[in-house]
């Protein structure tokens, strides 16, 4: 047991060195600094990205602008297209009915 006592003063005597040499300050100051960027980076990044689009990156700004440009063209094609067909069909069946009737 005595030699378990020792070892706790030993600690004891260590904790109280880096105590009065402020290493235990700068230690705690240090892990205070990091803890405190990262919630203010946190903080940031959550703000930017919960309030109405303020957070929203150039990049992907432009990147969804390009795809709805994609977009609008291939509605268009699809669309003409579509009209295309409906103009056949129109045909396909008069020519049907024509047919039928001689």
């Amino acid at each position: 047991m005595a030699h378990v006592g020792g070892s706790d003063s030993k600690r004891e005597q260590f904790r109280r060195y880096l105590d009065k040499t402020g290493v235990l300050d700068g230690l705690t100051n240090g892990r205070l600094f990091y803890l405190k960027l990262f919630f203010l980076n946190y903080f940031v990044s959550f703000i930017k990205s919960h309030l109405s689009g303020v957070g929203v990156e150039v990049a992907d700004t432009e990147a969804l602008r390009l795809e709805l440009t994609e977009l609008q063209q291939k509605y268009n094609t699809l669309m003409e297209e579509n009209k295309d067909l409906k103009k056949r069909l129109c045909h396909y069946e008069g020519a049907n009915e024509d047919g039928g009737a001689e």
